[in-house]
């Protein structure tokens, strides 16, 4: 460790899942940034969604911190790495407070990220229906660890002045905690549910007639109901941390050695912003393309189709046979390709959707049937009863696209599909300890140069991925 990194940061947790940490936290971002601070946005844990829309209101890429994925040294290191060029940090926490991997260990949880990162707390509770309770709330999760510093609460789905006063009234008289901010019950806080979480804000621009209204009175309400004065001023009040050494985010290769194209668009936007800075670090140009909208491959010497959203754009991505049959043309001719979870689903024959039975998707609009995909794969797609929502343990059985065998890693997997009439000669890359996988404790099957997993690997975790994957397509 080396000198100092004074950066100030807020670290905004919720009591439980649903508190309304995601609006809170875009609304308060976009207030800061009208403030005209460059605001450097994270999200606890691996949701890629969240993290888009703090992106989208901060114009600086979103960050995820894990600690159970990541160690202590990495978390240290991706947070100092980010906040280059910002003023202030401001941190989304994941689920409560407290919920991590273990029952009686922080691992993996935001009350972990926070005593990492010596962050002051803001806890925001959903009120709804309480009042003196809320006080109740606030003096456990004060209590249950110490070491975790709780500054100030925000109070979330309030219905009425009277609500607000006596719950107020109720935390600071009985815990000496300040109340920063009062938002009150509006459907306007609400963004679209999806089976995954949130609608991802790619898409949200690209489909939702009025996605700038809508962030506009998220950020009009937050405005009015959080002294954001004195939120800075906690901010402000977090103490200097030791600054690390860049161990994940050094050069490692020429830039520009290769090209790799990247499927971004409405159906393919899952993306750890690290994976794709650390392959230009290892010396990978980055193409990006539509699987959607585009008819044809950039000129590249890889591809790397991510996870989304497939299933909602069946229509679109079978009408365009174009570039299914390019794809499948590429990788037919060798070109290393990984692809994950919804970029798995892409490559294999086809997608059913709207299985009967299969359960709510959560306000998805998708339409039933079976839509021919990229085939480069065997096995079909089904859009069924399961869900997956896991971290995963793996190790390469075979040299790929991304690693050599015996390479371990930690990532995580969260879909609702499953790959099945997989053949018996089907060959797989990765042997799962822990997690679903493909089938049985299998997952990355692999065709010629082609790979593609249900498992979501983040490269400040796995820190061979970069360079695996840029000196594997150098050599082909």
């Amino acid at each position: 460790m080396t000198d100092k990194l004074e950066i100030p940061r807020i670290l905004i947790a919720g009591d439980r899942s649903s508190a309304g940490k995601t609006t809170i936290s875009i609304g308060i971002m976009s207030v800061l940034r009208d403030m005209g601070y460059n605001v450097q946005p994270y999200k606890v844990g691996l949701d890629f969604i969240d993290p888009s829309y703090h992106t989208e209101v901060t114009g600086r890429y979103s960050r995820n911190l894990d600690g159970y994925l990541m160690s202590k040294d990495a978390v240290c290191e991706v947070f100092s790495h980010a906040t280059k060029g910002a003023d202030i940090a401001v941190i989304e926490g994941v689920r409560g407070l407290f919920e991590g991997l273990e029952a009686t260990s922080d691992i993996g949880s935001t009350a972990q990220i926070a005593k990492i990162l010596q962050c002051p707390v803001i806890l925001a509770i959903n009120a709804r229906s309480i009042t003196r309770s809320t006080a109740a709330l606030v003096s456990g999760y004060k209590s249950f660890d110490p070491e975790v510093n709780i500054v100030g609460v925000i109070l979330n789905n309030i219905g009425s002045k009277r609500h607000a006063e006596k719950a107020k009234t109720a935390i600071e008289t009985y815990t000496g905690t300040p109340v920063i901010g009062v938002i009150p019950r509006n459907d306007s806080m609400k963004i679209s549910m999806r089976h995954l979480g949130l609608i991802p804000a790619l898409e949200g621009r690209r489909r939702v007639a009025d996605f700038d209204v809508n962030l506009g009175r998220i950020k009009e309400i937050i405005k009015e109901g959080i002294d954001i004065d004195r939120f800075i001023s906690i901010a402000n009040s977090a103490p200097p941390l030791e600054k690390p050494q860049e161990n994940i985010f050094r050069p490692q290769n020429q830039k520009g050695i290769i090209k790799i194209g990247v499927a971004l668009d409405e159906a393919f936007n899952f993306y750890y912003r690290d994976n794709l800075e650390l392959l230009e670090l290892a010396g990978a140009e980055l193409v990006y393309f539509s699987p959607v909208n585009d008819s044809i491959l950039p000129d590249v010497d890889a591809l790397y189709i991510g996870g989304g959203y497939p299933e909602l754009f069946t229509n679109e991505l079978e009408d365009n046979s174009s570039m299914r049959e390019a794809i499948k043309q590429v990788s037919s001719d060798g070109l290393p390709i990984y692809a994950e979870c919804g970029g798995l689903m892409y490559l294999t024959q086809e997608i059913t959707t709207n299985v009967p039975g299969s359960g709510n998707y959560h306000m998805a609009e998708m339409k039933g049937g079976t839509f021919k995909m990229v085939g480069a794969l065997p096995g079909k797609t089904l859009m069924g009863h399961k869900r997956v929502v896991s971290y995963n343990i793996g190790s390469f059985i075979e040299d790929n696209v991304i690693g050599k065998a015996g390479a371990s890693f930690i990532g995580h997997e969260f879909h609702h599909s499953e790959i099945v009439d997989i053949p018996e000669d089907t060959h797989f890359a990765i042997k799962l300890e822990r997690g679903v996988g493909i089938k049985g404790d299998l997952d990355g099957i692999v065709v010629k140069n082609t790979m593609a997993a249900y498992a979501h690997l983040h490269a400040a975790s796995y820190t061979g991925f970069a360079k695996s994957f840029v000196d594997f397509s150098a050599n082909k």
